[in-house]
This record gives structure tokens, sequence and C-alpha cells, in this order.
């Protein structure tokens, strides 16, 4: 892909990162569908938030998004995929790990009083 990224188009770059991490393919069957253009349609489809069926045919068959988006996130695809590109870009130093932890809470309601009355 030259030029201009769609919105919600990996570009070349994330493209690079990302394809390494996904299963291959099998050689039976039909030629498979092509990884990025799933993988992009999958990412319009999260992103929109739109039913599998409204995914602009561009993407391919919304069938096969969808079988596809379930196949990876059964298998663990996804979370290895978050685990890999997380421990890259914090090796870069390019996360910045800040933890904040609150545990205060709300003060318990008395017994048998209703909110909004005194007594």
């Amino acid at each position: 892909m030259l030029g201009m990224v769609r919105r919600h188009q990996r570009s070349d770059a994330e493209w690079a990162a990302l394809s390494r991490l996904l299963p291959s393919a099998g050689t039976a069957g039909r030629p498979r569908s092509d990884d990025r253009l799933v993988l992009n349609g999958i990412v319009w489809k999260l992103r929109t938030g739109s039913d599998w069926r409204d995914v602009p045919e561009r993407y391919g068959s919304w069938q096969t998004l969808y079988t596809r988006f379930r196949k990876w996130a059964l298998d663990g695809t996804f979370s290895r995929m978050l685990r890999a590109i997380q421990a890259e870009r914090d090796a870069a130093g390019d996360i910045d790990w800040l933890v904040s932890v609150d545990s205060t809470m709300p003060p318990a309601a008395k017994r048998g009083r209703r909110p909004g009355r005194s007594g």
C-alpha cells in the first residue's frame, strides 16, 4: 500500500509487525482470502460497531471476516498479537507503565434509612 492509508487499514509498518504473528494458512481447500484485507475488515467492524453484514465489500465476504475473527479469537491469535506487540514496544521504551491503585470506597448506607430522608 503506497500513499495514504485509509482510516481502518493497517499501514505497511503495522502489517509487517502483525503479519508474522498470524497463524499460517493450510494448503488444502480453496484459496484463502488475503489476511491483510481480512484483518482490515475486522478492524473496520470493531471500530465502527457495525453488524458483520454491514462491513464494506472491499474487505471481502462478511462471512469470511466473521469466521476468521472467531477462529483467531478462539485459538488465542489476538491475545498473542497483543502480548508480542506490547513486549516489543515496551522493550523499545514506547510504553509508559503508569499504574494507579485506588482503594477508596463510598461510605455504606446506614440500615433502615432511605436516600433523601434525614433522621
